[in-house]
């Protein structure tokens, strides 16, 4: 008999993270978790710039809206949104999106071994509303446009080479991209109330210029077996994509997406729940619902992007709430990771490790204004656990 509480199965992970813990295929689910201080212990006072953190933990600001970043005399972009880190040798390059329209697009940072910011960049221009995305296996920037009849752009985080539209895809009101190289298609999250969730069957992998888009269809219960179904038309017209195939399961809209170790996570800011689907078994259940925490006790509101860590963890960002990126464990606890004060009017974006694992990056989308022009980056660092 299921036993019900507000965390199903062990949730987290990086690229070399074995996710799933407790809810490997064919096994029960997992005792309902609690809400705890989590691997890092309890909260500290906010620093100087606005955070609070674990013990150990350090902030600084990297880009802010409309100033110059660093000694560069790049100009850092309106309304950050989803992010990803790329390997630069020695360094590494940020990418973050823009939410705004009509000049949305996307821009990156680029750091020295040592952390040193050295270079900033557009890598996309001309779009709207860029709100999430992800990254490729061949190091390119999936930015995802979060309006009606919507396009993926595949983007350079090096900036030498231009953006590619991918019609392929889908026209639909794109949120976040996952690339499963493994099966070798990318998971995307659409955000709507009525949204559903997909895949892209590219025809070679690698390239995103032609495949089939792909619906996952499934019953109305919050757990069971699913399956894809293709779209027979991605351009969306006159038929909305998630309106072309009978039977295709409905999320309150979707949000952020991450894939590791034959499952894919993604989350759905209208109901509050993080979604996990098996790929191995066919199987899909909830693995965070706030529904089911008393009153006043959910530690996770608002959820929005997603990412993971090499040690198992996942680290969901705020959509408001109370402003926190959220860990939750390979052990079923959940718990604030950091909280950003004195920006209540804003939400946080980006949630990205470099590639050591050694420094995570995010936003607070419109900072202390509550505007898109006030928007903030973040670098923390510490003893992340690997």
């Amino acid at each position: 008999m299921e036993r019900r509480g507000f965390l199903r199965g062990a949730v987290g992970g990086g690229a070399a993270a074995a996710f799933g813990g407790a809810l490997m295929a064919g096994a029960a689910y997992a005792a309902p978790a609690q809400p705890g201080t989590g691997p890092y212990g309890a909260l500290r006072p906010a620093d100087a710039n606005g955070i609070a953190l674990p013990e150990g933990f350090g902030s600084r600001v990297v880009a802010r809206s409309r100033q110059r970043v660093g000694t560069t005399s790049y100009t850092w972009h309106d309304a950050p949104d989803g992010g990803a880190c790329f390997a630069d040798g020695t360094g590494w390059i940020y990418v973050s999106n823009s939410e705004v329209s009509p000049n949305g697009g996307a821009s990156a940072l680029r750091f020295s071994a040592s952390g040193a910011i050295t270079g900033a960049y557009r890598i996309l221009s001309g779009t709207r509303t860029n709100c999430a995305g992800g990254r490729t296996p061949w190091n390119t920037w999936l930015s995802c446009e979060e309006v009606t009849r919507g396009y993926v752009y595949e983007t350079d985080p090096w900036g030498a080479k231009a953006a590619v539209r991918h019609p392929a895809m889908g026209l639909f009101k794109h949120e976040a991209a996952a690339a499963d190289p493994v099966r070798e298609v990318v998971y995307l999250t659409e955000d709507e109330t009525d949204g559903c969730f997909y895949r892209f069957v590219p025809n070679t992998w690698g390239t995103l210029s032609a495949g089939t888009l792909q619906v996952l269809v499934a019953g109305s219960a919050t757990s069971g077996t699913f399956r894809w179904q293709d779209v027979p038309d991605p351009d969306g017209t006159p038929t909305t994509t998630r309106n072309q195939v009978a039977g295709a399961k409905r999320f309150n809209g979707g949000e952020g997406c991450h894939y590791a170790n034959d499952h894919v996570w993604f989350t759905t800011k209208g109901d509050n729940r993080v979604w996990r689907l098996n790929l191995v078994a066919g199987t899909y259940e909830l693995a965070y619902d706030d529904s089911l925490v008393p009153s006043g006790a959910a530690p996770l509101t608002g959820v929005d992007n997603v990412t993971g860590s090499s040690s198992g963890d996942l680290y969901i960002a705020e959509d408001g709430g109370n402003m926190e990126i959220c860990l939750i464990t390979p052990d079923d606890m959940v718990a604030p990771f950091l909280r950003i004060s004195g920006q209540s009017g804003s939400e946080i974006t980006g949630p990205a490790f470099s590639p050591d694992g050694r420094r995570l990056y995010f936003s607070s989308q419109r900072g202390t204004s509550g505007s898109s022009s006030g928007g903030i980056t973040y670098e923390v660092t510490g003893p992340f656990r690997s």
